[in-house]
Formats: structure tokens, C-alpha cells, sequence
């Protein structure tokens, strides 16, 4: 038995949505025009024929309306004019200027479907007052609201499009920012302990190989075990970008609860971390815990960053429905390395979206009694959007 989804009736798209505009137009035009081929005959055969052939060409424009919609227009309302002049059935063929009139409108092209308009309008204004009998005052009146009526519902709908893929870009974007900020949180974290653990294994062996080899072996493990911790999650975080029908990652979204990953990274290093947990600190919202996280992350890669710091302090503290980080370390300010150039890290300002995203706010700076202080404060309060199990 079929699913709903699957018996639901899905309409043509594209090219095949062109040609079915242009042959449903034709079939309602030549309904309306049947008695030019029944019935007591008030023109030759062969210009009834013609304008047939007119009808044709007519509806067949609006095939090209989605790649050409003001040509198409153009070439509708041109022959439109050529049938109602040398026709003597008066058939509903006014159709097709309308709806090629809503097209181009919708196409955002409001100015050429303005033009065509107008210029149909003078035209049958001019018949009008010359005596022809078909069309009065009354429908040209009739036929401009028409006219100004599809226009506005193509002017609309355009509009409409435009918001939607304005809404669609920006959550694009906001997607994009935020794979850059997981990218530079994975990277930038497992990298700086890499350094750290790189040099100073480089500096024992230099001084001493032979009573620095056990500690250059330890490094080594630690610089081996944060390179493959950085593979990991760099893998996870990519896994947003993967095709469909691969493999989702596997791994839980890292939250506070693997805290103890970082301060024994961070202890690796040289430094050492405490943890003080005050009040209510877990468990969290996904969104709340992964962005403790990676705040935690990367303010102790800036105590790794900060010359001679040997020790760094983590408050959390959860009450009033917020949960109040603060990160502090004694180092004296980042060390003057004239060989490093570039540009600054983008890890506070990082820091700093994370926390607005989720309605909090972030502090970073030095601290009054030396070291370096970041303080955060995100809600915890349980919402659609940040409620949910963990992949």
C-alpha cells in the first residue's frame, strides 16, 4: 500500500510546469472558441485556420514565460491584437496576455509588465473610440483592473520568492557561521596544545636528550592524543556537510559533561585546571551545553596562548535558570614572539556569538589582578528549538 506521501498528487516542475501552463491555456482558449469551427459559417475557412494557427502561437509563448517571460509576453499580446483585428469569433485568447502579464510581474520585471500593458490598453482604447463595437467603455474599464489586478498578484508573489530565498540565504549563512565557529573552536583548541606540547618537548630535548627523553616521550603522547581527538571532532563537525544517505556521526555533541577531557588536556600542558560546580550545572539543553563547552574550550586555549600562565580556575555556576561561566588564569600577557604575524584569533568574538545566539552575554578581558578573565552567562531555560536528544 502506498504511503500518503508518495500518493500525493505532485505538480510538474520546470519545463514540463511551462508546458502545462501553455497546453491547459490552449484547451481553455479553444473551448471558448469552438463555434469558429460550428455553426453557421461568418468567415472564410481559411482565415479561421489562420487564426487558430494565432491561437496556437498565442498560448505556445507562455512555454518560454519562465526563461523569457518578457518576450513571451511581448509575442502574446502582439498576436492577441493580430486575432481580435481579423477574427470575427470573439474568443477568450485575452487570457493569455493576462497571464503572461502576472508572469513577468512575478519574474520581478514589474516595469516591462507595466509597459505591455499599457500598450494593449492604448491599442483597444484606440478601436474602442473609433467605433468598434466589441469592446465598450465598460470593458475597458473592466479589462485595466484586469490588467492592474495580475500585475499586483505578480508583484506579490515575487515578493513573496524574495523573502523566502532572503530567508533561506540567511539561515545559510547562519549555518556557515556557525560550521566556522565549530571548525576554529576543534581546530584552534587541539592546535594550541599541539604547539605547546610540540615545543616543549623540542626545548627538553635540546637541553638535556638524554634527562629530557622521558619527558619528551610524554609530550609526544599527549601532542598524539590531541591530534586525534582534533581528527575526531573535526570529522563530527563536517559530518553536517555530508551527502544524503551517508552515515551520520555517531558520537554524542560534547558538553559539559566531558569537561574533564579539556582539564586533562590542558594539564598535559602545564597547567592546572580546577573545576568549581555550584548549583544547578547539569544536565542542560543541547544548544546550552554545547555552547558551555566550547566556551570552556576556548578560553583555556587562551590560557594556553598566555606567557608563563601555570594554572587556570572554571566556575560554573547554575541558578535562576542561567548558568554563569567564568574562566580565570595567572598568566602575565601573551608572549612577544616578533616571528608570529597575522592577523588576531577570532575566539572571543566566537565566544561571544555563541552566547548571544542563545540569548546570553560574554565578557572577555584582563583581570584586575593579572591573568585573564571570561566571563559568560547563558539561559537555560528549555525551548523547541534547544530541547532534543543528542546525536
Amino acid at each position: 500500500m502506498p504511503s500518503p506521501a508518495r500518493s500525493r498528487l505532485r505538480l510538474p516542475r520546470g519545463r514540463a510546469a511551462d508546458a502545462a501552463l501553455a497546453s491547459g491555456l490552449f484547451l481553455v482558449v479553444g473551448l471558448g472558441t469552438l463555434r469558429s469551427l460550428i455553426g453557421a459559417r461568418e468567415e472564410p475557412w481559411a482565415v479561421t485556420s489562420a487564426n487558430w494557427v494565432l491561437i496556437a502561437v498565442a498560448c505556445g509563448a507562455l512555454y518560454f514565460s519562465s526563461r523569457r517571460p518578457v518576450a513571451a509576453a511581448s509575442v502574446a499580446a502582439l498576436v492577441t491584437a493580430v486575432y481580435y483585428v481579423t477574427s470575427a469569433y470573439d474568443g477568450p485568447l485575452l487570457l493569455a496576455v493576462v497571464v503572461a502579464l502576472f508572469l513577468v510581474a512575478a519574474a520581478g520585471r514589474l516595469h516591462a509588465a507595466v509597459v505591455i500593458a499599457a500598450l494593449c490598453l492604448i491599442g483597444t482604447a484606440l478601436g474602442t473610440f473609433r467605433g468598434n463595437g466589441d469592446v465598450n467603455q465598460v470593458a475597458l474599464f473592466m479589462l485595466t483592473g484586469w490588467f492592474v489586478a495580475m500585475i499586483t498578484l505578480g508583484g506579490l508573489r515575487h515578493s513573496h520568492l524574495a523573502r523566502a530565498r532572503e530567508t533561506e540565504e540567511r539561515a545559510a549563512t547562519r549555518e556557515r557561521l556557525r560550521i566556522a565557529r565549530e571548525l576554529h573552536d576543534v581546530v584552534g583548541h587541539h592546535l594550541s596544545l599541539i604547539n605547546v606540547q610540540s615545543t616543549a618537548a623540542l626545548r627538553r630535548l635540546t637541553k638535556d636528550p638524554a634527562a629530557g627523553a622521558d619527558q619528551a616521550t610524554e609530550a609526544l603522547g599527549a601532542v598524539k592524543d590531541a591530534s586525534r581527538e582534533a581528527l575526531r571532532e573535526l570529522r563530527a563537525t563536517l559530518g553536517v556537510l555530508r551527502e544524503a544517505g551517508e552515515a551520520a556521526p555517531t558520537a554524542p555533541a560534547p558538553g559539559l559533561d566531558r569537561i574533564g577531557e579539556l582539564t586533562d588536556a590542558a594539564g598535559a600542558a602545564g597547567l592546572a585546571v580546577t573545576v568549581h560546580r555550584t548549583g544547578h550545572t547539569e544536565p542542560l539543553p543541547v544548544e546550552a551545553d554545547l555552547a558551555a563547552y566550547r566556551i570552556v574550550q576556548e578560553s583555556l586555549t587562551n590560557v594556553a596562548r598566555h606567557a608563563r600562565a601555570t594554572r587556570a580556575d572554571i566556575h560554573l555556576v547554575g541558578e535562576d535558570g542561567r548558568l554563569a561561566i567564568t574562566v580565570t588564569d595567572d598568566g602575565r600577557g601573551p608572549a612577544a614572539d616578533p616571528a608570529r604575524t597575522g592577523p588576531p584569533g577570532s575566539g572571543i568574538t566566537g565566544m561571544r556569538e555563541r552566547a548571544r545566539a542563545l540569548g546570553g552575554d560574554l565578557t572577555a578581558g584582563p583581570a584586575p589582578g593579572g591573568g585573564f578573565t571570561v566571563r559568560a552567562t547563558l539561559p537555560l531555560a528549555r525551548t523547541t528549538a534547544t530541547e532534543g536528544p543528542r546525536r
